[in-house]
């Protein structure tokens, strides 16, 4: 339950419309979640070996200092900062903000949906700098919400009839050449390792769980095949309701298929478990990633303030920097698809060297008994490694004006570590 609860956020309810918009046919559609899971699960391997050996706080910022150089972590947390943490939060504003615009009925723009994201995370920061956090009672309460939404959006799309789905989505496939398909399938894996995401809280959980080396894949497993069979009910659900087509036309996939089934009062029910899940996923996002600016803060390789606690014992400022540079991502960029290219540039990035670092720590620790290990290492991490390339490789390809910006976002942070690593050397 912890495995698949980091992983189901808010991205099952919008994603399926933009794999839908790269590749054309329902094959090719659940393939790209099929193999997404594959991938969530090689990772969720990875992460589960590299906290076992690392005890500090700060994550892949400390997996990437130890392991390969702290110009990496460096770089990981400054992309951490400005793309990644932040950029995910304003995607993540922006489905809250069309589903809560469908719930009052309100027609559903970009300038709107920017606006009303914007604002939730404007007082989602205030909220949780002043200690307001969301406990685990209440997290519960959004977890099963989500899955009685998916839930019910299965049995109820389940029992309508599939539209009339044109013969042309195969032959367009097959015309476009297998270049051409490879590609767009390796951007349709795009959303979906963003619906996938989370499985990093594997990194969180080893050293809390009884008998770790046997206990932890197999939950590992379990969890994430879970998700697998839930993501792909999901998307069987709103291909064979509206058709690829149909799929591809729509930005909240969950409320059409219901609102053919139950009309308006039945779509504005869901619209609204799933407006509440995902305000509350954000909350709970925001305060994880300022344990990797506190962990740089404390290498004095970054800004001390970042790492300074209020009376409520929460670092404000960092909180209020992160929500203030979501804001300005919503508000900039405004659309959910170019949000998610430009986060998803750099992430896989460092979702590649965070598993490089696995052939490190075997080095240092080769003789340790009390480490996980991935199964099927090199071939399952090489595996990782290679799915992080391709996607790489597609988002330059098909969308390199949105990940040229993240990674020249993301190099700014080379020349930074050279002024904080010379700011931080003590004088002779």
């Amino acid at each position: 339950m912890i495995v698949m609860g980091g992983i189901i956020g808010a991205g099952i309810f919008t994603n399926p419309y933009v794999v839908a918009q790269q590749v054309h046919t329902p094959f090719l559609i659940l393939g790209a979640w099929a193999v997404g899971g594959l991938i969530a699960l090689a990772g969720a391997f990875i992460y589960a070996e590299l906290s076992s050996q690392v005890s500090a706080s700060g994550g892949q910022y400390v997996y990437l200092r130890d392991a390969l150089h702290p110009l990496v972590g460096f770089v990981y947390g400054w992309s951490l900062l400005f793309v990644i943490q932040t950029g995910g939060m304003a995607a993540v504003a922006l489905i809250f903000a069309n589903h809560a615009l469908e719930l009052f009925g309100i027609e559903t723009n970009e300038f709107r949906a920017a606006l009303l994201g914007s604002s939730a995370l404007a007082v989602l920061t205030l909220i949780n700098c002043v200690g307001v956090r969301a406990g685990t009672a209440t997290q519960n309460i959004f977890m099963v919400l989500k899955l009685i939404a998916i839930a019910a959006l299965v049995v109820i799309g389940l029992t309508l009839s599939s539209p009339a789905t044109p013969k042309v989505g195969h032959a367009a496939v097959l015309s476009a050449g297998t270049w051409q398909s490879l590609v767009a399938f390796g951007a349709a894996l795009i959303p979906a390792q963003f619906a996938y995401g989370g499985w990093q809280t594997a990194c969180f959980v080893a050293g809390e769980v009884r008998e770790p080396r046997k206990n932890l894949p197999r939950g590992l497993l379990l969890g994430v095949l879970g998700v697998i069979v839930v993501y792909l009910s999901v998307n069987y659900v709103c291909v064979h309701v509206l058709g690829a087509d149909g799929l591809a036309q729509t930005k909240t996939p969950a409320s059409t298929v219901v609102r053919l089934a139950l009309g308006d009062k039945g779509a504005r029910l869901l619209a609204a478990g799933i407006a509440i899940s995902t305000i509350g996923f954000l909350s709970q996002s925001m305060l994880t990633a300022p344990r990797v600016y506190f962990a740089m803060a404390d290498d004095k390789l970054f800004f001390k303030q970042l790492a300074w606690l209020n009376r409520a014992r929460v670092p404000a400022v960092a909180i209020v920097l992160q929500g203030g540079l979501a804001i300005v991502i919503a508000l900039v960029a405004s659309r959910f698809e170019q949000i998610l290219n430009y986060v998803v540039s750099v992430d896989v990035v460092f979702f590649a060297l965070s598993a490089a670092c696995v052939f490190a720590f075997r080095r240092q620790h080769a003789h340790d008994a009390n480490v996980f290990r991935v199964p099927g290492h090199p071939l399952t991490t090489l595996f990782f490694i290679a799915a992080c390339c391709v996607i790489t490789f597609s988002l330059l390809y098909k969308f390199p004006l949105n990940s040229g910006i993240s990674f020249g976002i993301m190099l700014l942070g080379v020349p930074a570590y050279f002024i904080w690593a010379r700011q931080s050397v003590p004088p002779a």
